[in-house]
């Protein structure tokens, strides 16, 4: 049976030395983010609550102060659903990282869209070993801001991200 929301505490989401609370390792629940101000940004479910909050504060990192979370022994998808839908319901509206906003909080980084003009001069009249490595510099430099901007939030998280996906132009964690 799905707590309500509303009854659930605040927890950072980093601790004293800029981690996650290992507590959620290996857990299956279902959290939900908020800001600064503790106004919800994203509602979710996942097999391993640490990772995912650990991709949401790369992907999201203004946007990730606080967290509740409910955990469960024996997961199902619908009864994880139910509670993320109970829980979004229960806020009166839907979270942009629910609506609008889901593709920044659930896909990779797509370093792509923050192509300079240069950048996209250059990877457009490139042949095609030319293009992986355009998307490469590209890749590497908005990880780079990724963990500059993770930097001043006092993250001290192992962050590593794939190095195939970077040839895509994409951000993803390993």
């Amino acid at each position: 049976m799905s707590c309500p929301l509303a009854e659930l505490g605040f927890l950072p989401i980093l601790d004293a030395e800029g981690l996650i609370p290992d507590t959620f390792e290996g857990k299956v629940g279902v959290y939900a983010i908020f800001d600064q101000a503790k106004v919800l940004q994203y509602v979710g479910y996942s097999r391993d609550v640490a990772l995912s909050l650990t991709q949401h504060l790369v992907r999201q990192p203004q946007s990730c102060y606080w967290f509740k979370v409910q955990t469960i022994d024996r997961p199902s998808r619908t009864a994880l659903e139910a509670t993320r839908d109970a829980w979004i319901a229960e806020n009166g509206s839907t979270p942009a990282g629910n609506a609008a906003e889901a593709d920044l909080w659930n896909q990779p980084i797509d370093a792509r869209s923050r192509m300079s003009e240069a950048e996209k001069s250059a990877y457009d009249s490139s042949d095609e070993p030319g293009k992986i490595k355009a998307l490469k510099q590209v890749s590497r430099r908005v990880e780079a801001e990724v963990m500059q901007e993770l930097d001043k939030r006092g993250v001290k998280l192992p962050i590593r991200f794939d190095p195939k996906a970077k040839e895509a132009g994409l951000l993803n964690l390993k």
